[in-house]
């Protein structure tokens, strides 16, 4: 199973109360499972409103079960900013 590390930015950050932490993970949909699980509260209510980039790529609309993840990848998590 692929090691990745999720980044987490601005609100998912400070929900996260950490920057970043790896995982194993085969695909974006099986990281973020393994993130809510990590952390039940704030961060959970959190990930909906965020996007992701996968290896500096956006996941955009597709199905998270569709965008499989590359061993030593990162997961960048963005909560919506203010002004963009």
């Amino acid at each position: 199973m692929p090691k990745v590390t999720v980044r987490y930015w601005a609100a998912a950050k400070a929900a996260a109360q950490v920057a970043e932490e790896p995982y194993e993970a085969e695909t974006l949909a099986d990281a973020l499972a393994a993130v809510r699980v990590r952390h039940p509260g704030e961060l959970t209510r959190v990930l909906e409103r965020c996007s992701f980039l996968v290896d500096g790529d956006p996941a955009g609309t597709r199905a998270h079960e569709t965008v499989r993840l590359a061993e030593g990848g990162t997961v960048e998590v963005l909560p919506p900013f203010a002004g963009g």
